[in-house]
């Protein structure tokens, strides 16, 4: 196996059939490997995402990271599409997993791929995440500190994420290990939050894996932030490796 990785923006074939923008990378051998859906956070498909979806190719993932807010304003800057997309209230969850069934199909039809494929993502794409798979056939799935999987957004006034729904009815439908990664000094998701999704998933019988961080708060894996907290990301990082290595090999 090659260390050696390519990445390019391309286009793939989203919700409802429309074509939309996606950041991807791969391993340049023929070696068979699972793929990686990389859910971005609210605010986009920024640099920072894209360093996450290039990181899992190092890692010996194939990865793809659909631009969820295209559909807003396809073909404006990554920032501008985001601004639009958060102005109308954030992604449908409809949309969400349209688009993720089109980068887990695009993973899928790679020359190197082994068919498996898994979803993770971070805040906003935390929640995504475990939506996506409670709707679709993945075969693992990563819940970095979402939000509102359980507990209530209403109370959010003014914020993009006001009006997304919980997903605690949802829970029954998952359909791959969950693993889910918390800071304990997070509002949203709150320690009593992520509890009732233990208790939740336990309930319903899921295969789950929890890791609460004491000294984290919401957004320790962001380099780029005052939140980034380097020993609970690399210890969350190494979890990631082991969690998608063990579910996503052939």
């Amino acid at each position: 196996m090659s260390d050696a990785f390519i990445s390019a923006t391309e286009r793939i074939t989203g919700h409802g059939g429309a074509e939309i923008e996606a950041y991807t990378a791969r391993p340049q051998d023929s070696h068979p490997r699972g793929g990686v859906v990389v859910i971005h956070h609210l605010p986009g498909y920024d640099d920072q995402t894209k360093e996450i979806v290039r990181r899992f190719a190092h890692l010996g993932f194939n990865a793809a990271m659909p631009n969820l807010f295209w559909h807003d304003a396809p073909g404006a800057a990554p920032d501008d599409a985001a601004a639009a997309g958060r102005a109308k209230g954030g992604v449908p969850d409809e949309r969400l997993v349209g688009d993720v069934a089109g980068a887990a199909e695009y993973l899928r039809s790679l020359p190197n791929a082994n068919g498996k494929v898994g979803v993770i993502g971070y805040c906003s794409g935390g929640r995504q995440s475990v939506l996506a798979a409670c709707s679709l056939p993945l075969d693992a799935a990563v819940d970095c500190y979402g939000a509102f999987v359980t507990g209530d957004p209403s109370a959010l006034e003014g914020h993009p994420m006001r009006n997304v729904s919980t997903l605690e009815n949802r829970l029954a439908d998952l359909r791959c290990p969950l693993l889910g990664l918390f800071g304990a000094q997070d509002s949203y998701p709150s320690p009593d939050e992520v509890a009732q999704l233990e208790h939740l998933l336990t309930e319903h019988g899921k295969s789950f894996e929890f890791h609460t961080y004491d000294d984290a708060g919401h957004a320790f894996f962001a380099v780029e932030r005052p939140a980034f907290r380097p020993q609970s990301a690399k210890d969350g990082w190494e979890r990631i490796e082991a969690f998608f290595g063990k579910y996503l090999s052939a």
